[in-house]
């Protein structure tokens, strides 16, 4: 079933919900989709990636800088403005979506 609309897939809300914290690398980005989930979305770290990429593109986040730790590179990512207005938006469109179902019947 898809998840989420064509403009935000579900992992990709969770991404920017994640960086909404403040810059952070790969690693600690899918820990902190897995927090956020509840353990139900944990994206392989090659889909985490190219989600990265993907909204990296879309100007939805951008590399904030980029550390050598333990001789290994590690980028930060973090969200903008538009990224910013685009997960708002989602989670607003979601939010109404709920609440054709959560609302009280009137029976």
């Amino acid at each position: 079933m898809p998840r989420g609309t064509s403009e935000v897939s579900e992992p990709m809300y969770f991404v920017l919900t994640a960086l909404r914290a403040g810059p952070l690398h790969g690693h600690a980005i899918s820990k902190s989709i897995k927090e956020l989930s509840a353990g139900r979305v944990q994206p392989s770290v090659g889909t985490l990636y190219g989600i990265l990429e993907r909204l990296n593109e879309r100007g939805v986040i951008t590399v904030d800088r980029e550390e050598t730790v333990n001789g290994r590179n590690r980028r930060y990512f973090r969200i903008t403005d538009e990224g910013q207005a685009l997960v708002e938006a989602e989670a607003r469109r979601m939010q109404e979506a709920a609440s054709l179902v959560l609302r009280p019947s009137s029976t």
